[in-house]
């Protein structure tokens, strides 16, 4: 099976984005103010924490844009937020032809939005009169089904170029500080995300884009309770630095466990590959249906039995899981042979013995 996962980082990258963070934290906060915990409140003529507003400038500047907001909801939260300042109950909506992420789905049923279809892995599909009649796009910078191989910055430089007006939206979750570039800086509109995700505090989601789209968020948040507090805003900014380097040597870790897996050092799997399915994992491909067993016996050899936050504070042991449900509404049938582990903290040798262990228990 071939998979196209998105291209991300090396190590050496990555700490050039932990340095690079750190940087503007000197540049927008002095020292004393960043070893406070944060305000709270209605700031007057802030309408919002002042502390929550100095971590939107740096992270406004970290990825190059001209506005940030955190929202509350996580990623989903986000995604909601820039769909209703920029949509309306029965416009049309541009995605991907795949299955749509389930939370996704939901706004885009509660909103009573009528989804234009096309193959953002194709553009010899694109209807261009389909895309010059819709003003708003969303596409997930992640994979949605393992066939998808579509450059993100192609498509969108694509769909401006047929429709220079569409508002591209782009769902950055599982991506950010993973890739080298968002989408927002391949030249979307907005891009959404959680923090949670990202060793962040429970909850909090972030918007960067332009900035017409995140006033129009702020005023739709206007309310005391609507708003992410300072501290909560600082605890994400202090654990957003650890997330580059933390994320490269999981990578480093999963493709060495996919090159050992592949040489045979397990009986019983067929093979191994990295795909973005939603975080990059390893997909494990079993030569008989023992999926579930291997992920019972993984459960009791330590291993995670499914996400909390995808890659979030939490989660520290590997975690052994069913692939996703995008991926299983493409094909049922990887529910009995494939599982997919994300490394999380551990290590190589770690992941190898618990799958070894668990496969021969399957197996007998």
């Amino acid at each position: 099976m071939e998979t196209y996962p998105v291209e991300t980082i090396d190590l050496d990258k990555a700490i050039e984005f932990q340095f690079k963070l750190v940087d503007l934290i000197h540049r927008h906060f002095t020292g004393e103010e960043f070893l406070q915990g944060g305000d709270f409140g209605i700031t007057p003529n802030l309408g919002k924490p002042k502390y929550t507003k100095k971590v939107e400038k740096v992270l406004a500047e970290f990825f190059g844009v001209e506005d940030c907001a955190l929202v509350r909801g996580a990623g989903t939260g986000a995604i909601r937020n820039v769909m209703n300042v920029e949509m309306e109950s029965g416009d049309k909506i541009l995605i991907h032809d795949a299955p749509i992420y389930s939370t996704t789905d939901v706004i885009v049923k509660s909103m009573g939005l009528e989804p234009i279809i096309i193959d953002f892995n194709d553009f010899s599909t694109y209807n261009g009169e389909l895309i010059k009649n819709t003003n708003f796009c969303l596409i997930q910078h992640s994979r949605q089904k393992i066939q998808d191989k579509y450059d993100l910055g192609k498509v969108i430089s694509k769909l401006k170029e047929i429709n220079k007006d569409i508002f591209i939206l782009i769902d950055d979750n599982y991506v950010v500080m993973k890739a080298e570039k968002i989408g927002v800086q391949l030249g979307g509109n907005a891009s959404a995300f959680s923090l949670f995700k990202l060793l962040g505090p429970e909850g909090i989601g972030c918007v960067v884009g332009d900035k017409e789209v995140i006033e129009k968020i702020e005023k739709m948040n206007y309310s005391g309770g609507s708003q992410v507090q300072g501290y909560e805003a600082m605890e994400a900014l202090r654990s957003l630095v650890y997330a580059p380097v933390m994320l490269a040597i999981q990578k480093k870790v999963g493709n060495e466990v996919v090159e050992r897996i592949n040489k045979g050092e397990v009986k019983g799997v067929r093979s191994a590959f990295i795909a973005n399915a939603q975080s990059r994992v390893i997909l494990v491909e079993f030569e008989e249906p023992i999926a579930k067993e291997v992920l019972k016996y993984s459960n009791l050899l330590g291993t995670a039995p499914y996400p909390i936050g995808a890659e979030s504070r939490y989660e520290v042991t590997a975690m052994f899981y069913r692939v996703s449900g995008t991926f299983l509404k493409t094909d049922p049938r990887l529910g009995d042979y494939m599982i997919r582990i994300n490394p999380m903290r551990a290590g190589a040798n770690t992941i190898m013995r618990i799958l070894e262990e668990a496969v021969d228990k399957a197996l007998k």
